[in-house]
């Protein structure tokens, strides 16, 4: 499913136009990526949370160049599913 399929999907839904519905959505995802750059887990109760992790340094291998390098540490961001909603995946 796309944004534009659930664009459509919520605006057949709830009767409100398309336009809107796309504004509320890209304005709800830039908001989960201001929170997340800020080191702040955004929490949605009954669906899921968008946190971010971190990963600490460690030693990798360039295998074309044999050689080693150090990846820094550094935050990823992740979703983790509500146990309701994992529960109606499941089904």
């Amino acid at each position: 499913m796309t944004k534009a399929d659930i664009v459509n999907e919520i605006a057949k839904n709830t009767g409100i136009d398309k336009v809107a519905v796309l504004t509320t959505i890209e304005a709800f995802m830039e908001a989960v990526k201001e929170s997340l750059a800020k080191d702040e887990n955004v929490y949605l109760r009954g669906f899921g949370s968008f946190i971010v992790k971190k990963r600490a340094q460690k030693t990798a291998r360039n295998i074309s160049k044999n050689t080693t390098i150090i990846i820094p540490e550094h935050n990823i961001p992740a979703f983790k599913p509500a146990k309701t909603f994992t529960i109606s995946v499941k089904k």
